[in-house]
């Protein structure tokens, strides 16, 4: 694909200086793109919110303007006057810091900060490697916990309380829900209006850059949720900037989504695809962000998404595909890969699209991840069956080994699948309490064992009971009680033993270290496969029934002693203490094609995980490991409601 220069290379050859407000030795100096405007003035604290003319660059189509005496921590805004005769007061684009909500002025702020994460930054690539287990803890920031009086807490303390809770749980990576500004809290931070500004409603930009170098300093890695496929059209952002539809589409059939009631960028400007990758770009490097995760790209790909006939332009070919977007999409990957190679995209999609984490040059859209969007829901609407019928729905849990190695795959659980009356996953599971506990841990279970890395929403790891909000807390002080602390320490196991073995997660992207193993009885409740790394193999069996199922025979590839590494229905979880007394022999005994087998006992509602390789006592890996003893350390209690 032939390399197009971006505007902020041609900008920079010509010594033109960057968007947004920047200190100098003479003040601070303001740039604002609006090209179509007649007229821009400066309004801010420094000069009494009075229009102060800027400068416009016929050439770029830049406004600018030297303040002497702008000072750090002030406010201002653009006082637009618009090609179309409407004046609007706009808030910078680009601006570092924006003003807390309701407000919308945006702010002069340096972007100064002493990293202590050299150690972790030297090493990111090799930490996050396909080859490494990576278990996301994804987070709404502003409802994981909140001060005793229910105010928000500040990013310094947040990182703090999340370095302490996933180091207890094992996770490798936080995702964080949209930090960029966002006016309506309400969104989620899915309406972003401030592409180079983290929302003041957790505190300073520094302040966020603590809380990822306090993770950073914990061994933890974070990843930012960013939103590049809409806008919304609140009237101090980027609708109609100059007086046209400069950063969007004019006809709303191309610029309008009907289903966000918000606005679509315009892939095609090269001006708008440059705003948007070095917005990417900034993150990454001055928040040392370690991963970004794209949203809604299914959306971006696709003309005609969430359309009827008629409210769709086709492209040039005459096809649905927005080809701007997948070449926008290209560039981004291309230019993040190319700056931090160490770093990784994620995509959301949910379609069929070929290729989406497969390397440009090979026609892909080259992200090195995309979220398992099939897996998730074919997986939860088997689980969601009552037991009985589940017998009959044995495609709906087999079918993604089909296509698991198709992309490179996360699976998410995430906040997605327990919002707008769809029930906390605990709620999606059949059956009486202890039944809908331990098909929770089943499900844990199998996803950890299945091939992909991971991601799990805030509250699911303790089996939060109801849906989530975003202006409730998460129920913390339910750790304290024995189903719910029995599931936390049933997800601290399963990472620290996804962690130990690389069986469980260096081949998660390879279709040779994966295998079904076939029962000598075939039973459609239950599932037993292998996962392989050099020697080392492990064995995931999971009974999808109520019942347990003892003398159940099992093909094997060797007749060697199997560990049992873990099983879900052991007392300390919650569960019912079916099990196989700690590990089985495999005899000679053919099964299913295979040369061996072993006689074991399939707990109810339960995964057990099985490995030619023996690992220190469990107690040793989980040091620090959410314990109804030990709530304080993990912080849980902190913040509780």
């Amino acid at each position: 694909m032939q390399h197009v220069p971006r505007i902020a290379d041609k900008l920079a050859d010509e010594d033109t200086v960057s968007p947004g407000a920047h200190p100098t030795p003479e003040g601070v100096r303001f740039s604002v793109w609006a090209p179509n405007a007649w007229q821009v003035e400066l309004i801010g604290d420094f000069n009494g919110w009075q229009g102060q003319p800027m400068e416009r660059d016929g050439t770029t189509g830049r406004w600018s303007a030297q303040i002497p005496h702008a000072r750090h921590g002030e406010f201002y805004k653009y006082r637009v006057h618009g090609v179309d005769g409407v004046m609007r007061d706009k808030a910078d684009p680009c601006a570092h810091r924006c003003e807390l909500p309701p407000g919308t002025a945006s702010q002069i702020w340096s972007l100064g900060f002493e990293w202590g994460d050299a150690d972790w930054m030297a090493t990111r690539g090799e930490r996050q490697g396909g080859a490494r287990p990576m278990s996301i803890y994804e987070v709404h920031l502003g409802s994981w916990q909140r001060d005793a009086d229910g105010r928000f807490l500040n990013y310094r303390e947040l990182g703090q309380r999340l370095a302490a809770h996933c180091t207890a749980l094992g996770f490798t990576h936080v995702e964080l829900m949209p930090v960029a500004e966002h006016p309506f809290y309400g969104s989620w931070g899915y309406q972003t209006t401030g592409y180079f500004a983290p929302t003041a409603r957790y505190g300073t930009p520094q302040d966020l850059m603590a809380l990822v170098d306090t993770l950073h300093r914990a061994g933890i890695g974070v990843v930012l949720d960013w939103v590049g496929s809409h806008f919304p059209g609140d009237p101090h952002a980027l609708e109609r900037f100059d007086g046209t539809a400069l950063y969007e589409h004019a006809d709303p059939r191309q610029g309008f989504h009907p289903e966000w009631n918000s606005l679509i960028f315009n892939y095609g400007r090269h001006e708008v695809r440059d705003f948007l990758i070095d917005s990417v770009l900034f993150w990454l490097r001055h928040y040392h962000f370690d991963a970004v995760r794209v949203d809604a790209v299914s959306s971006m790909l696709y003309l005609d998404f969430a359309r009827r006939p008629g409210e769709w332009i086709p492209n040039h070919q005459g096809g649905h595909h927005n080809l701007e977007a997948v070449r926008f999409l290209q560039d981004l990957n291309t230019q993040v890969y190319a700056q931090f190679p160490d770093v990784h995209t994620i995509a959301e999609e949910s379609t069929a699209w070929p290729g989406v984490s497969r390397p440009v040059h090979h026609g892909g859209l080259g992200f090195g991840m995309k979220w398992n969007m099939g897996w998730m829901n074919d997986t939860l609407r088997y689980m969601q069956r009552p037991m009985v019928y589940r017998r009959w729905h044995e495609k709906d849990i087999r079918f993604s080994a089909v296509y698991a190695f198709d992309e490179n795959f996360v699976l998410p659980l995430s906040h997605d699948e327990v919002v707008y009356g769809k029930g906390s996953l605990l709620q999606r599971h059949p059956g009486d309490e202890w039944q809908r506990f331990a098909g929770l841990r089943n499900l844990y279970g199998y996803m950890w064992g299945h091939p992909g890395k991971k991601l799990l929403f805030m509250g699911g790891e303790f089996g939060q009971p109801h849906e989530w909000h975003h202006e409730a807390v998460l129920a913390w002080p339910l750790c304290q009680q024995p189903l719910h602390a029995g599931l936390l320490r049933w997800v601290a196991d399963l990472n620290r033993v996804y962690r130990a073995l690389p069986a469980m997660h260096a081949q998660d992207f390879g279709p040779a270290h994966f295998e079904w193993l076939p029962l000598e009885h075939g039973d459609p409740d239950i599932l037993a496969f292998l996962r392989r790394h050099g020697d080392e193999v492990v064995l995931v069996i999971c009974n999808f029934s109520a019942q347990a199922r003892p003398g159940l025979r099992m093909g094997t590839p060797f007749a060697i002693e199997w560990h049992e590494l873990l099983n879900s229905d052991a007392n300390a979880y919650g569960g019912s203490g079916a099990g196989n007394f700690g590990g089985a022999q495999a005899q000679p005994v053919a099964c299913g094609g295979m040369p061996a087998s072993l006689l074991l006992t399939a707990p109810p509602l339960a995964t057990v995980l099985l490995s030619n390789r023996s690992l220190p006592p469990l107690e040793s890996l989980i040091q620090g490991a959410p314990h109804v003893s030990q709530q304080e350390h993990t912080g849980v209690r902190d913040g509780g409601r």
